[in-house]
């Protein structure tokens, strides 16, 4: 199947998924400042794919996906803060952590798919 838009791409729908994971997660929280950052690199995940894609060049496109993979890895590095800060069990938290891999290696597989 051909890609036609970001929205066929899997690892942006993974993403998606992931940022309700992560809403759903901290949407209690009272820690506001660690909670808006969190929801905020979650969502940039796939909004990076997105612009990416529809910048319609290969050098723009790699570009967003590795500011993807840095949006990714700042959830990933607030998710094992927030299992020191209590903010999260560390079962709930390593299954989100597991997630966050397999994308970290979807885009990383996209890249180089790319190249």
């Amino acid at each position: 199947m051909a890609v036609k838009k970001f929205e066929d791409l899997l690892v942006w729908q993974k993403s998606q998924n992931f940022a309700v994971l992560i809403y759903q997660q901290f949407s209690h929280l009272r820690d506001y400042a660690f909670k808006d950052q969190i929801l905020r690199a979650s969502v940039s995940i796939s909004n990076n794919i997105a612009e990416g894609f529809d910048r319609k060049t290969n050098p723009d496109f790699i570009r967003f996906l590795y500011f993807a993979i840095g949006s990714n890895s700042e959830v990933r590095s607030m998710l094992y803060l927030s299992i020191r800060l209590n903010h999260v069990d560390e079962a709930n938290a390593n299954d989100l952590i597991e997630k966050s891999n397999e994308i970290s290696k979807m885009l990383f597989g996209l890249i180089q798919s790319i190249k």
